[in-house]
């Protein structure tokens, strides 16, 4: 089949959206798929990635943005860009650009098959609808839109003004499916699209034959979380205010681009408290399998949003501590350090995370 795949990041910028693009488009191209990409590409030199998977990668012109969120990972917006996003945030600036420029692309493509856009930002999606409005002899047959987080009922209200609703239910309307991670993200959308929900899990590329569970024999509990922080959905200030109070040894590490919530536990954790930079998934993994137990916290006031990092979590085969960010359960968190995970969270059928699966999904909505 042809396929037309439209999101805004794919590698080497490790976001889940970023990794969820990447992982399934060399599936779709191993599986002997023509496929073809737009995404914000950047500087990156995709050229090996290209002829090794035999995709097309085309770049979304951005020209709202002096220096646009790239997939080359390399932050370098002006500050022009910065104010004006934080001054047009709530009227959707910049991303919702992408509701022009994907019509733009839809109307110089030709012979696809199967469009699959993916979001966040829904703004994509939004794009494929006007994009199907106006061109509809140029669109194809089967629109898949592949969703993250949801968007208007995100669980936080305040996020996203009303106004933008309507442009929520175009893209629920005109496409053919609309495919989530998880079946309650069902619930963060409009009840009269629930026939075009299909819940795909994120997919990765992993050995299903090295899932046995290996002992580990650090000096001292280690452990260790990766992933982003939030001030109203993933705080960690009381689990670290807690393990400041421990007067016995452990060490606990932190992988994450952004350590505001966290610095300053540094000088009070000391050496108990090791903030590390964020490190392809790949790499993260094999780190992660070094450690005696694995933190999550789970998504506040979000019920309807899952950390792809469970997943790599799963794959790490670790046991993992899983903390409500405003009610951690001390006594769970005690048992972990005394090398008791009797109350570790468990992420069955592991196989249904690996991006066979996953793509094999796709397919028979294809």
């Amino acid at each position: 089949m042809n396929i037309l795949v439209i999101t805004q990041h794919i590698f080497p910028i490790q976001t889940p959206r970023s990794i969820r693009s990447t992982e399934l488009i060399q599936e779709l191209a191993r599986r002997g798929h023509f496929v073809t990409v737009y995404a914000v590409l950047g500087n990156y030199d995709y050229t090996e990635f290209e002829n090794k998977y035999n995709i097309k990668l085309k770049n979304i012109p951005i020209r709202w943005e002096l220096h646009p969120y790239s997939s080359d990972g390399i932050n370098n917006r002006t500050i022009i860009d910065k104010v004006l996003g934080k001054i047009l945030h709530k009227f959707e600036f910049p991303l919702f650009e992408f509701y022009y420029r994907v019509p733009e692309i839809i109307k110089q493509e030709k012979n696809f098959d199967v469009l699959i856009s993916i979001g966040a930002p829904h703004h994509i999606h939004w794009g494929c609808a006007k994009a199907k409005k106006e061109y509809p002899h140029k669109f194809p047959k089967t629109w898949i839109a592949d969703c993250g987080d949801p968007f208007m009922k995100n669980g936080k209200t305040n996020d996203h003004l009303a106004y933008f609703e309507k442009y929520e239910r175009l893209f629920c309307q005109e496409c053919s499916y609309i495919t989530v991670p998880i079946l309650q993200a069902i619930e963060a959308y409009y009840p009269e699209y629930k026939d075009k929900f299909r819940v795909i899990p994120q997919g990765f590329d992993f050995d299903l034959n090295n899932l046995v569970r290996k002992e580990v024999q650090n000096d001292i509990p280690t452990f260790a979380y990766a992933g982003m922080f939030y001030a109203d959905i993933r705080n960690p200030k009381l689990f670290l205010d807690y393990l400041c109070s421990i007067n016995k040894p452990f060490k606990f590490i932190v992988y994450t681009r952004y350590d505001n919530l966290i610095k300053e536990y540094k000088d009070k954790l000391g050496f108990k408290l090791e903030i590390r930079n964020s490190i392809p998934r790949k790499e993260l993994i094999e780190e992660l399998k070094t450690m005696d137990f694995l933190v999550n916290l789970k998504n506040e006031n979000s019920p309807n949003q899952l950390p792809s990092k469970l997943i790599d979590y799963g794959i790490a085969n670790r046991p993992i501590l899983n903390i409500t960010p405003t009610k951690p359960e001390f006594t769970i968190i005690n048992e972990f350090l005394e090398g008791n995970y009797n109350n570790e969270l468990h992420i069955p059928n592991m196989q249904d995370y690996h991006i066979s699966a996953v793509v094999k999904s796709f397919e028979e909505l294809m």
